[in-house]
């Protein structure tokens, strides 16, 4: 996994007053970037190992009352900046410590997230005659990348590469995690619904995730998995309590952040988690279509027609069959009868037995059947015909 080494500070000023700050802003990240378990955060405390890729350093500028943070992430090898931001902040003494724990937060955010500045980088190693004890790491990138798309030409290798992996190192709990995530990804994107290969797949899933957790009680990638797992299989109020615990742990992983929110939307409670999508959007660097998408089920289910065809003609996963399945009912009950055309043609050419079994998957998804049968009585306004 990346190593990641956060140096002190620097005091730009010389003053007793900066050097605490330097050093407050130090710890307050290190403690953030700790809850990152797919990283390893290391300290200057001596020589430092082989095992270092990257760097974090920084320095703090104060004035009677404001303050300058710049912070940078290097390459360790050849010393090129792969990341830098600054920050700007108030040294009122009410103020100061929630504006260093938030900056703290952005910081560790932007480096160490799914899709941070740590796994772009990594991303883009090319290493050659790397040990095999690498290649189950990387399978976490090819997830990642699988993930940014939802390819499903990609998923049969990723699946492969990630079963590999945990059967060669068995303790790795990401591995597990991103596991169970594909095995839930080829239960939801398979149309039409197939319960009899379904079920054991969710089982699997369950299963995989349980000892994703086991292994590291506090990695939110196995938390992230546990409770999407438990949520395909029924069980709601399990999977609203892993979703709780997770967001305790860590709430700057904005890829948990966003799938609890969607979660707890579609479980029934559309305020709380269309906030908690909204802000997984705001804060995430990645691909941002699945929260486009979920931010138009949840204007639609808000009652703002308008507001849902903004953010379904903004996202950009035309490949995805439910995609046409959610703008075909946005644009049906909105009247946009010709949109709402366009995507029943996509469907019936494209994806026939999703249309035909759309009640279920509708019932897979949602939480309140009062939610289900109002989406199906969209989809009827677009003219899809589907058994009830």
């Amino acid at each position: 996994m990346p190593h990641l080494l956060v140096e002190w500070f620097d005091d730009m000023d010389g003053s007793d007053e900066t050097a605490a700050l330097a050093r407050g802003f130090t710890q307050e990240i290190v403690s953030q970037l700790v809850k990152f378990k797919d990283i390893v955060v290391v300290q200057p405390l001596g020589q430092v190992g082989p095992d270092v890729r990257y760097v974090v350093a920084g320095s703090v500028d104060m004035s009677d009352e404001s303050f300058r943070f710049r912070v940078r992430m290097l390459n360790r090898a050849d010393g090129s900046v792969l990341w830098a931001h600054s920050y700007d902040g108030t040294t009122r003494v009410p103020d100061l410590l929630k504006v260093q724990a938030d900056i703290a937060a952005d910081v560790a955010t932007s480096l160490a997230q799914a899709y941070g500045a740590i796994f772009e980088a990594d991303a883009k190693r090319i290493v050659p005659g790397a040990p095999n004890d690498r290649a189950a790491y990387f399978c976490t990138l090819s997830y990642y990348s699988y993930r940014a798309g939802f390819d499903p030409e990609a998923r049969p290798s990723v699946r492969s590469c990630l079963e590999k992996a945990v059967e060669r190192f068995p303790a790795y709990s990401t591995a597990w995690a991103l596991l169970s995530l594909i095995y839930i990804d080829e239960v939801r994107f398979r149309y039409p619904f197939d319960s009899t290969s379904s079920t054991p797949l969710i089982d699997r899933a369950v299963a995989a995730a349980a000892r994703a957790v086991e292994l590291e009680p506090t990695n939110v990638r196995a938390l992230q998995a546990q409770m999407i797992a438990l949520y395909f299989k029924g069980e709601i109020d399990a999977a609203m309590r892993v979703g709780r615990r997770g967001m305790s742990i860590n709430p700057n992983d904005t890829v948990f952040l966003g799938e609890y929110g969607y979660r707890l939307a579609l479980s029934g409670n559309w305020r709380e988690g269309c906030l908690l999508v909204a802000e997984a959007r705001k804060r995430n660097p990645g691909p941002l279509a699945y929260y486009e998408v979920g931010l138009a089920v949840c204007a639609y289910f808000s009652g703002d027609i308008r507001q849902a065809v903004m953010w379904i003609k903004n996202a950009n996963t035309s490949g995805n069959a439910l995609y046409h399945v959610i703008a075909a009912a946005i644009f049906a009950e909105g009247g946009y009868a010709a949109d709402a055309a366009g995507e029943r043609a996509w469907l019936m050419q494209h994806a026939p037995g999703l249309v035909t079994n759309v009640r279920q998957e509708a019932l897979l998804r949602f939480g309140r059947l009062e939610d289900a049968e109002r989406f199906l009585r969209s989809l009827r306004k677009a003219g899809l015909e589907f058994s009830n």
